[in-house]
């Protein structure tokens, strides 16, 4: 009676959720680099890359991704199945969950059944391996084995094989003559049940076949392999083992592909035939120095997934040559920081921790974006600068970027190629001093960026000067004395997360121990200043981000909240200068904004809305005063992979907002745009507006893909438009009529952008005809007068 019950139980509990589809607005920039596992369809070859997938079309040669934006989780997977009859892909993953996407619907179905098993502990839910049998899959996880029906898309019986029906880890299974073969490990061994009996959630009803921990179970030619952690590949001959040989190291993944065992290790795939004779082996050569993790074979060629260099593809017959198959991304997932400041993005991965440590060394290189393609630039070729981080893009010289090493000091790059490494033997920068190791080199630096005159300030942890200045232009480097409030560089402050200047020319500086520090060399007396105290309302003396804004306001991002400088042209007169929180109404309710949320970044973009980046709940976009929330972007309402953010940078020119996650970057079209010095390039677009672009007349202008745009815009505009006649139509002034704001407004403005929902005063669809755009700038009263053609 009890199994009985718990067999209801399981197939009541099947859920299934279609994900949504964001690829209107965002788009990922995954790296398939390293690749979990790989399989073929039908003339396709399936990769799953750590969090994303991609199809590639031996026929065609046609590459497509499958992402977050398509509706994938963004969670790591562990294995995937493609079902060559209902034309479904299986994302098993390594939290329980399992996606199903539908190559015919190209849609996302989850599937949580696994993932929110209460009688499962997490740790034991990780999907090991797919196999499919007469339209039921059998999935090996962690805590035994599921059953899914591909027809009904629904969960079957569930099985725990272990004594007393535990839940033991079974890595892979295969049937063979009505009989399920499980290989387990924890010397659980191999055991068998008849998929017939009807009673098999009965650990009872399991045979035992022989001990020990085995890792793999095919079927080839109606007989079954594994290979047991010894390494050696065994024939089941009913409960007898009959020896193979020995691999050299134990395989990481097997398939039956062609009819072929194809059997992965780390740094070999074999292809065995349907006699388990060796067809061919395949190495890494000195082109693809990497690491192997999977292999399938499709027609004359094997597609092998590797570690460094996606699929590597080559033919069954020839060893010696392999082809890099892998989508257009950045060289790793775990990006660190980005910067989008010029028509060319920056990504770097080299990290630290957040108590500032330069541990463990990350020898990665850089990558960049432009014309819409990634880059990527090798560690051998970044002069040995370990552990890159922030990214400065001088603003009078775009092609040269400055690369914050926290370990080597500082990497120059000039039109895409490193070409100087800047250390203690070259600059004016220092290496941290350890009293009974003088030897030591590491030259930490975090924190940098540009003033308005073209001169890189950059912050070193735990150096007698940590403040340094060098202007490009001239080689001069400068050192700032922080003793005043630093008496010892090597134990007073552990280092410094972000800088920027505000427009009196104050270097605001985020440290790690004492606050927010204030520096003006222009300051005769005591440059130096710091905020570090609750009476001066800094919630936590870490302040890990800043931002002053278009108002010359100071936003502070703390370990545990957000904080608003609102006078920092009055800081320095003021004997005892506090900081304001920003206080919402919550259902009535004042509340503080972002309260105990540890800040990751802040950024302002053209109309001086703030996007903010959290540890661990997402990304929120406020209003230029923070009184309302326009987005709170996490990994439940859009693609973000990670509710971890690590850095935010938004481009200028276009509005789009880089989000770089610990799990992978995206970008989001936000719409708006830097306004510009004059009306020169004012243009509105599409134009014409055809009767294809059914857009017209939409209400959400937030959908920048939608709607009637005026770009090129200064600070301060007024712009009216009218039809032939002089009738007026519209109207929207910047700081009056926002975007962003929840009055609905038609026409609206965002930063030098302007977008119209294509509807009158009266709020109905404007007919056919030319209407004249009137735009004037209020400061200084220039004017332009665009046209644009509706067709209904």
């Amino acid at each position: 009676m009890q199994r009985a019950v718990l067999k209801i139980f399981i197939l009541c509990l099947s859920v299934n959720v279609y994900a949504q589809d964001f690829s209107a607005l965002w788009q990922s920039h995954y790296s398939y680099s390293d690749i979990v596992d790989v399989v073929n369809g039908d003339n396709k070859i399936y990769a799953a890359a750590q969090n994303a997938i991609f199809e590639y079309d031996t026929l065609t040669q046609e590459l497509n991704t499958i992402t977050t934006v398509q509706g994938l989780s963004g969670e790591q997977i562990t294995t995937i199945l493609y079902s060559d009859f209902y034309q479904y892909l299986l994302i098993g993953y390594e939290t329980g969950l399992i996606e199903v996407y539908s190559e015919t619907d190209e849609d996302v179905l989850a599937v949580v059944d696994i993932l929110e098993k209460e009688n499962i502990t997490p740790v034991n839910k990780r999907i090991n391996h797919f196999y499919e049998h007469e339209g039921l899959v059998y999935i090996s996880t962690d805590f035994g084995i599921s059953v899914y029906d591909l027809e009904r898309l629904e969960f079957g019986d569930t099985y725990f094989l272990g004594d007393g029906g535990s839940q033991i880890t079974v890595k892979q299974v295969s049937i063979l003559n009505d009989e399920i073969y499980a290989a387990c490990l924890n010397n659980n061994g191999i055991k068998k049940g008849n998929i017939n009996n009807p009673n098999l959630i009965d650990f009872s009803q399991w045979q035992t076949v022989i001990t020990g921990n085995y890792n793999t179970m095919n079927t080839v030619n109606n007989k079954l392999y594994s290979v047991r952690s010894n390494r050696v590949l065994y024939e089941i001959d009913g409960t007898l083992l009959n020896t193979l040989f020995t691999f050299p190291i134990l395989p990481v993944d097997t398939e039956v592909s062609n009819s072929n065992l194809v059997v992965s290790t780390t740094n070999t795939v074999y292809v065995y035939d349907t006699n388990i004779q060796l067809i061919n082996s395949f190495q890494p050569n000195e082109e693809f120095d990497t690491s192997f993790t999977s292999a399938t074979q499709l027609g004359d060629f094997v597609y092998i997934g590797s570690r460094d260099f996606g699929v590597l593809r080559s033919s069954i017959n020839d060893n010696t040559f392999y082809t890099e198959i892998k989508p257009n991304g950045p060289l790793f997932n775990e990006t660190f920081r980005i910067n989008a400041e010029s028509e060319t993005v920056w990504a770097s991965f080299g990290d630290y921790s957040q108590s500032l440590n330069p541990s463990p060394v990350r020898n990665r290189g850089l990558s960049y974006f432009r014309d819409e393609i990634w880059e990527n630039i090798p560690f051998d070729s970044v002069l040995g600068a370990r552990n890159l981080s922030e990214i400065s893009t001088n603003p009078f010289n775009p092609n040269q970027v400055f690369i914050s090493s926290f370990q080597d000091g500082i990497l120059e790059i000039n039109d895409l190629t490193p070409t100087i490494l800047y250390n203690q033997n070259n600059s004016g920068l220092e290496s941290l001093v350890i009293p009974n190791n003088p030897n030591a080199i590491s030259i930490r630096v975090s924190a940098s960026t540009f003033d308005d005159n073209g001169v890189l300030w950059s912050l070193t942890s735990r150096a007698p000067n940590p403040l340094k200045s060098y202007d490009p232009n001239t080689g001069n480097w400068e050192g700032y004395d922080f003793s005043a409030i630093i008496e010892n560089a090597l134990t007073d402050e552990f280092g410094f997360f972000d800088i920027d200047i505000d427009n009196n020319g104050t270097k605001w500086i985020g440290g790690y121990s004492n606050g927010l520090y204030a520096y003006n060399e222009n300051i005769s007396d005591n440059p130096l200043r710091n905020i570090e105290s609750e009476e001066q309302n800094l919630p936590f003396p870490r302040v890990t981000s800043l931002e002053v804004d278009n108002r010359n306001q100071l936003w502070i991002g703390t370990f545990s909240g957000l904080r608003v400088l609102f006078n920092t042209s009055g800081f320095y007169d003021d004997p005892n200068p506090t900081l304001s929180s920003i206080i919402v109404l919550e259902d009535g309710i004042p509340q503080e904004l972002l309260e105990g949320q540890s800040i990751t970044d802040i950024e302002a973009d053209g109309s001086n809305n703030k996007w903010v980046g959290t540890v661990d709940s997402g990304v929120f976009y406020f209003s230029p005063d923070g009184q309302r929330t326009i987005y709170h972007f996490t990994t439940d309402n859009s693609p973000l992979p990670s509710n971890r953010i690590n850095d935010i940078s938004v481009d200028p020119n276009n509005g789009i907002v880089y989000i770089a996650t610990i799990k992978g970057l995206l970008s989001f079209r936000a719409g708006g745009s830097k306004p510009e010095e004059t009306l020169e390039n004012a243009f509105v677009y599409p134009n014409p507006v055809r009767p294809e672009y059914d857009l017209l007349g939409f209400n959400d202008l937030n959908d920048i893909n939608k709607g009637i745009k005026v770009s090129g815009l200064t600070e301060n505009v007024n712009i009216k438009i009218t039809d032939i006649e002089g009738n007026l139509v519209a109207e929207a002034q910047s700081n009056v009529n926002l975007r962003s704001s929840s009055a609905n407004y038609n026409f609206a403005i965002d930063g030098g952008t302007a977008v119209w929902n294509g509807r009158n005063l009266a709020n109905s669809v404007v007919r056919t005809g030319v209407y004249l755009v009137m735009i004037s700038d209020l400061d200084s009263f220039e004017t332009k007068v665009l046209k644009v053609l509706i067709v209904r």
